[in-house]
């Protein structure tokens, strides 16, 4: 049997920093320890009881244990138009949001966090357009033991729409809107976005108390949206262009009509301003996702979601796990486009 090393997230033990909220790096990485685990292997063992006896010597009755603050991790692999993947998991397991990121580049880097792939339980797709699908089928067929999660009429888009293999179906689970779903620890519900896809979905993922709201594409804020944002603790939300850069780019008037259609695109100004609408305290982390490449910078995106949110009276974060974030009312990041994103470890609000 291959020892563990203390950094691995699925470990037994705790780690260094294993009371940080924000992103770590692979050198630096908090473990989940399983109290309740530890404890039921000693006393089947017949070692360590309080009176130097053995397992008679343990309590008969159901094992009591502190309840260890239940981390979520979430990870980025690639944001926009030539790529989405993330990743949202605790101790035990996890999920890909979309398959738009090759294999390599997912299994790498959650690797350089000792997270294994055994541990992704499953890939759930927002709509069908290939930047978001295109490696489903090479993951699924090299990870056999996950699941595909979407709805039907996704799975017929992305088999009439893209030179996928059919037998994308063999690894398909059925879900539908505003019906939650579990896996593992996390129970997951798909919801209406406006976009131009297929049967196009955001995801609520909860896990205990807190959750995760996703919305990578979308044209507007729709009803549906902002009832599972208003409620998240974590927030994914599209930023994807300036106006001004949009207006006097190069893009073709058609593409620049799509891009600001309802069905199309948020532009940044409306993404920042939603978002300080609806902050509460509630509200910890934003993670700015599918920047253009042609039309906005993170900087561009950050400046007015940051300006926005200042504009409320409240001290914005950089996400970094810097000095200066102590404090601050939220994390605000803007996450990469080709390349990973650091690990970020997320915390009950208590911890």
């Amino acid at each position: 049997m291959t020892r563990r090393g203390r950094n691995n997230l699925f470990d037994d033990s705790p780690g260094l920093f294993d009371e940080v909220e924000g992103r770590v790096a692979p050198s630096a990485l908090p473990t989940h320890p399983d109290i309740e685990g530890y404890v039921r292997k000693v006393r089947l063992s017949g070692g360590m009881s309080r009176h130097g006896g053995g397992v008679d010597d343990m309590p008969l009755g159901p094992i009591v244990v502190k309840p260890v603050p239940n981390k979520i991790m979430f990870m980025s692999f690639g944001s926009g138009s030539s790529g989405n993947c993330s990743f949202i998991g605790d101790s035990k397991s996890g999920i890909l949001i979309d398959a738009g990121v090759d294999p390599k580049t997912v299994t790498e880097g959650l690797a350089a966090y000792k997270i294994p792939m055994e541990s992704v339980k499953g890939i759930c797709i927002t709509h069908d357009h290939s930047d978001h699908m295109r490696f489903a089928y090479a993951l699924l067929k090299k990870h056999k033991h996950m699941s595909l999660y979407c709805t039907p009429r996704a799975l017929n888009g992305m088999l009439r729409r893209h030179n996928v293999s059919r037998r994308l179906k063999d690894y398909q689970v059925n879900i539908y809107k505003e019906i939650p779903f579990t896996v593992d620890n996390f129970t997951i519900t798909a919801f209406e976005v406006m976009h131009d896809g297929t049967d196009n979905v955001g995801f609520y993922v909860e896990h205990d108390d807190r959750a995760f709201a996703i919305a990578t594409d979308l044209g507007c804020i729709s009803e549906r949206v902002d009832y599972y944002m208003r409620r998240a603790d974590y927030l994914m939300i599209e930023s994807n262009y300036d106006l001004d850069m949009l207006r006097f780019g190069s893009y073709p008037e058609y593409l620049k009509a799509r891009i600001r259609n309802v069905n199309g695109h948020l532009d940044n100004k409306v993404t920042a301003q939603y978002l300080a609408d609806i902050y509460t305290e509630r509200m910890r982390y934003v993670f700015l996702c599918h920047l253009s490449h042609d039309n906005n910078t993170p900087e561009t995106a950050l400046n007015e979601t940051r300006s926005s949110l200042e504009g409320k009276g409240l001290k914005v974060g950089t996400g970094s796990n810097v000095p200066g974030d102590a404090g601050c009312h939220l994390q605000l990041v803007a996450l990469p486009r080709f390349d990973c994103s650091p690990l970020y470890i997320l915390r009950p609000h208590s911890v």
